[in-house]
């Protein structure tokens, strides 16, 4: 069994990628608390490969590592990589983007999910990156989901990421895809299985 580090502290990212790697033989461990990476990338895939390879060096153990927000077409692409530093708390930061967005017809966004795996020396063995593109709504619908949910829209359900079941995010999110992207990448590679 392949010991995996996911470059993160929080256990319930660390359940969600237990949940979409279920079908490889790893087990994933949380990295040190504290050990903290500072995410310097100017994209989502470079902060990613920041995080795995600065985990991977530090532990010696192969590392994965995601990062991912939100962008807004009409925003020029904010929040971006600072989606979780947008304000203070997710209700804030739907109210500012929302305000900053205004009554603009033009609501296209995206999520983005980009995935990083590291070997123990750090460098960087396999990376995908998956994009759910929708609309933004005018204002939150649905008590699921956490962070942009609640006024991300996706017409072909027509339901917010904040109304979906469980089994439904699970298959449409930006994370569902990198992770269907990253699958066959993980499975295929020889010293991971």
């Amino acid at each position: 069994m392949v010991t995996v580090v996911v470059a993160t502290g929080n256990p319930g990212k660390l359940k969600e990628l237990q949940a979409h790697l279920a079908d490889l033989a790893w087990q994933l461990t949380l990295k040190p608390p504290e050990l903290e990476v500072e995410e310097t990338g100017q994209t989502f895939l470079e902060n990613a490969r920041l995080k795995a390879a600065q985990v991977a060096q530090a532990t010696g153990q192969w590392a994965i590592a995601d990062d991912s927000g939100l962008e807004v077409d009409a925003l020029g692409g904010a929040p971006g990589i600072y989606s979780a530093r947008y304000a203070d708390s997710d209700a804030s930061r739907i109210e500012r983007v929302l305000r900053e967005l205004g009554d603009r017809p033009e609501r296209g966004a995206q999520f983005v999910c980009a995935l990083a795996l590291s070997r123990p020396d750090g460098t960087i063995a396999l990376e995908t990156e998956g994009i759910c593109r929708g609309e933004l709504l005018l204002a939150p619908r649905g008590i699921g989901g956490f962070g942009y949910d609640p006024i991300f829209y996706l017409p072909a359900l027509g339901l917010t990421f904040a109304e979906m079941t469980s089994a439904q995010k699970a298959e449409h999110s930006h994370r569902a895809i990198a992770f269907r992207q990253l699958l066959p990448q993980l499975k295929a590679h020889p010293s991971l299985t």
